[in-house]
């Protein structure tokens, strides 16, 4: 048996141990998708933690037929996206906060991230699924219930428009 199938059956059973064991491995995925699409760390943690709950709330009708992240992701995908209807402006925030990088990294990096909040919602999920998240094309195929070939395509116009974007900063 796969371990990941175990991991829900100990959970179903009401092992705590597995559950620990199943927060510990995927929070810092989860988190980190979440912080990307919001910009602010403490949105991020709200919206992780709704994920958590609603994985735990509906533990007992979840079916096993895939990676736990993989359905963990398409939680956290649809949370988020309601939450960026709900917002009408995007802050365009740092990085956490304390970091030491060199100054250069630092724009840089905010230099992305408002570059990234910019495009529209389809593209920065997969932007955000495959390079921040290391997610394949098919688990994000799976994971937003689109087919591979639009995966690629909504890849593909995103490095162009984040290209264009990135072009404009240096610009202005």
């Amino acid at each position: 048996m796969e371990p990941e199938f175990l991991m829900v059956h100990r959970m179903k059973n009401g092992d705590e141990q597995a559950v620990e064991e199943f927060v510990r491995r995927y929070y810092p995925h989860i988190l980190r998708y979440c912080y990307l699409h919001s910009l602010d760390l403490g949105e991020a943690e709200d919206l992780t933690q709704e994920t958590f709950a609603r994985f735990f709330r509906s533990l007992d009708r979840y079916q096993h037929g895939g990676k736990l992240r993989s359905y963990l992701y398409t939680i956290a995908a649809n949370l988020c996206r309601d939450h960026q209807r709900k917002r009408k402006a995007l802050p365009l925030e740092a990085g956490a906060e304390g970091s030491v990088e060199p100054m250069e990294q630092v724009e840089e990096a905010l230099d992305i991230r408002k570059a990234l909040a910019r495009l529209p919602e389809e593209l920065r999920t997969v932007v955000i699924l495959s390079y921040f998240q290391g997610c394949k094309k098919k688990e994000i195929a799976q994971i937003l219930g689109i087919g591979e070939s639009l995966v690629r395509y909504r890849l593909n116009r995103a490095l162009v428009e984040m290209r264009k974007l990135l072009e404009e900063e240096d610009v202005s």
